[in-house]
């Protein structure tokens, strides 16, 4: 566990949370701008003006450059980025990825790190790309632990050392590095070898890397999830428990065109308004800003407005507690997104554990919310409820209520549940009147469950007359079920 770390508010395996750091404390969730010590769209110093707390370099290239090199040496990180603020440095590793080897060991890296300054570093990890054969995988993730091992005896004292958490696409190796890598007590937790997965929006596919991972970090730990930068899926990623994140999206999109959106991107010159309200839009119509000379830096610097406004609105979400409502609203932006969703539910056992029991109001957004982590816990509960006597269950009030010992509310995705519990979350939920197929049968399933764990009472169901379900037959076998007109 690291004592870098304080969580202070939580919705689903999300949170915020304060990380010290040798240069000051980050509030996470946030977003690390990526500076090529080379080239900067955008200059470190500014960074504070988008809303940055922390920035994230490449030591390997400060290293093998000359100059930057001895600055970095003499003056320190901090310096030679003009940047007073924490700043985290990667090993090299992307470089390893791509060009298959660098000109530099781990032992070295992480020593250079220390003398310049970094306040997080990060040791030279083997990135596993997807998909590999297992045996690859299983390789690469034994040479993987053996130099975060070393690196974590190198580093004792000052720089925060990061743990980087590998496996490819096989959850078990995820959660088995995690597990191995939280008994060396890093300070920071990224999960690298994930970016193919977003660029091919195989959002399924990173769900369950980021779920496997964390499942065998300690719930507490500082997560960074390596190369995410574009705000559609910020959300889905903060509800899973990533703490930190990084992109050079908001240059690279700059560069070739793109402007970012928090549902998706456009390229400039198919805009003919720009839906953003930052001091870029607000000063140039989609046509300046398309042949404008200075184009390049413009739309960096709306990306990066639009990125930080994006995690703002996370964060918010977060403290009212309808963290679940942005991430289905967000994840409809793209059916690869919806498929993340989709699957993100399937694990709503891990993310119930997560989940506090009580926020403010569960919003129905759609048949994907029937697999929400509080429907679940609803449903591991059912044996807690004991009916006695006779029960009517119904979705308004009806004339007939007074001739019942109990009175219970029928609200899909939940199912039936005492009046009583009406005005508490989430049964404060507000739902469609015309519930979808999926929802209404969940909340049928629940209903028969709970019937048939109080098999001496007598139920009575009263049936709007529009609800359709096959799960209606098997309710009838259980309990008398009377059509709703003359009855409310």
């Amino acid at each position: 566990m690291s004592s870098n770390f304080e969580i202070i508010q939580k919705d689903a395996a999300g949170r915020i949370g304060r990380l010290t750091t040798p240069h000051g404390v980050v509030e996470t969730p946030t977003i690390m701008p990526v500076i090529n010590p080379n080239i900067q769209t955008i200059k470190p110093s500014e960074m504070r003006d988008f809303g940055a707390e922390i920035l994230i370099t490449n030591s390997y290239i400060i290293y093998r450059k000359d100059e930057l090199r001895e600055k970095a040496l003499k003056d320190g990180l901090h310096s030679l980025l003009d940047f007073d603020g924490p700043i985290m440095t990667d090993s090299g590793s992307f470089q390893l990825s791509v060009y298959g080897e660098v000109e530099v060991t781990n032992e070295q890296i992480i020593d250079f790190q220390q003398k310049i300054g970094t306040d997080i570093g990060v040791p030279l990890d083997i990135p596993t790309p997807p998909d590999v054969p297992r045996s690859r995988a299983e390789s690469e993730l034994e040479t993987t632990i053996e130099r975060l091992a070393q690196a974590r005896e190198l580093v004792k004292d000052g720089m925060l050392l990061a743990g980087p958490v590998q496996g490819s696409t096989y959850p078990d190796l995820r959660e088995r590095c995690a597990r191995e890598l939280s008994e060396l007590n890093f300070d920071v937790y990224p999960f690298g070898a994930v970016v193919p997965m977003m660029e091919s929006y195989r959002y399924a596919d990173l769900v369950d890397a980021i779920v496997s991972a964390k499942k065998g970090l300690d719930p507490t730990a500082p997560v960074h999830l390596f190369g995410a930068g574009h705000p559609m899926m910020f959300a889905l990623a903060v509800a899973l428990g990533c703490d930190l994140f990084d992109s050079a999206a908001y240059a690279l999109y700059a560069k070739d065109g793109r402007y970012m959106t928090s549902h998706g991107t456009y390229h400039i010159e198919n805009l003919h308004y720009l839906p953003c309200s930052c001091p870029v839009c607000v000063k140039h119509t989609a046509d300046e800003l398309n042949n404008a000379e200075d184009r390049v830096e413009l739309l960096a610097r709306h990306n990066l407005y639009v990125t930080f406004e994006e995690m703002r609105l996370v964060k918010q979400s977060i403290k009212e507690g309808n963290l679940l409502e942005l991430v289905e609203l967000r994840c409809r932006a793209h059916p690869r997104l919806l498929e993340g969703l989709k699957q993100a539910y399937k694990h709503s056992d891990w993310l119930e554990q997560c989940d506090p029991a009580s926020k403010s109001t569960f919003f129905y957004c759609g048949p994907e919310s029937a697999d929400r982590p509080e429907v679940l816990r609803f449903s591991n509960r059912l044996e807690r409820l004991t009916i006695k006597g006779t029960a009517i269950i119904r979705t308004n009030p009806t004339k007939r209520d007074s001739e019942y010992d109990n009175l219970l509310t029928f609200k899909p995705p939940f199912g039936a549940y005492p009046v009583e519990l009406g005005e508490v979350y989430p049964f404060n939920a507000e739902v469609v009147a015309t519930p979808d197929h999926e929802v209404l049968g969940r909340a049928l399933e629940n209903t028969i469950r709970l019937i048939e764990l109080n098999p001496d009472a007598e139920f009575t169901f009263i049936r709007k007359g529009e609800l359709e379900h096959p799960l209606f037959d098997k309710l009838a076998g259980i309990a008398n079920v009377v059509d709703n007109r003359g009855q409310e």
